[in-house]
């Protein structure tokens, strides 16, 4: 399976296009354009999406959390065991709609690895994703709040949060692989986004939402290829 950088997450937040049979149909789209063109696609459906997506394509499945329990008593939690269990092969860690304090980041970082899941660990902006970085997780991905969801993209509109960040994450662990996201919607952002050091890019709405999803994906995929 695909994990090698330049890779493009696709989160599917809790969109109805990505719920259910749309979000089994999205995970098979996003398969079809990572093996017309070699890059990799992460999905990362709704829990209760995971195992049948993880069944059903043959592309890398994230979590969008899990948390920093073990089995037992802890009604509510999403175990790092029963992640893996699906078939999912990592997990998003403080996305902006699910922040967490940093302690409880390096424990549920800590849980993945030993759980042999990959971890994606969000951050705001470049000493966050620096502090972060600290706690060697698989994968960093900055994401200024205020510009998700918003068509606009951090790598055009605040291009010094990213290469902030990648000279910072950079320093304290040289072979960290660093996203970007937030407002990324078109090819040209992802272009933009791999020139200023990134490795790929964190994408919900602009492909979650997209009128032909497919072509989009297509897009970018290509996009990390230029």
């Amino acid at each position: 399976m695909n994990l090698q950088p330049p890779m493009i997450i696709v989160n599917f937040k809790t969109y109805l296009e990505s719920t259910g049979k749309r979000a089994i149909e999205l995970a098979k789209q996003a398969e079809k354009a990572s093996k017309e063109t070699g890059t990799c696609i992460v999905v990362v459906p709704q829990f209760v999406d995971l195992a049948k997506i993880a069944e059903t394509v043959d592309i890398p499945v994230f979590a969008q959390h899990i948390d920093p329990v073990k089995p037992g008593g802890f009604t509510g939690h999403i175990l790092a065991e029963s992640v893996k269990e699906t078939g999912a092969v990592g997990t998003l860690i403080n996305h902006s709609e699910r922040q967490l304090k940093l302690s409880v980041i390096d424990s549920i970082i800590a849980l993945a690895k030993e759980k042999g899941l990959i971890s994606c660990v969000c951050a705001n902006n470049p000493s966050v994703s620096a502090a972060v970085a600290a706690m060697k997780p698989n994968i960093t991905s900055v994401e200024p709040p205020e510009l998700i969801g918003s068509g606009i993209s951090v790598s055009k509109a605040k291009p010094e949060i990213v290469t902030d960040t990648v000279k910072l994450v950079k320093q304290v662990d040289p072979k960290m692989t660093i996203l970007c996201g937030a407002g990324i919607s078109t090819a040209e952002d992802v272009s933009i986004a791999l020139k200023l050091g990134t490795r790929g890019v964190l994408v919900a709405s602009g492909i979650v939402k997209a009128k032909d999803p497919y072509s989009v994906l297509r897009a970018f995929a290509d996009a990390t290829k230029k």
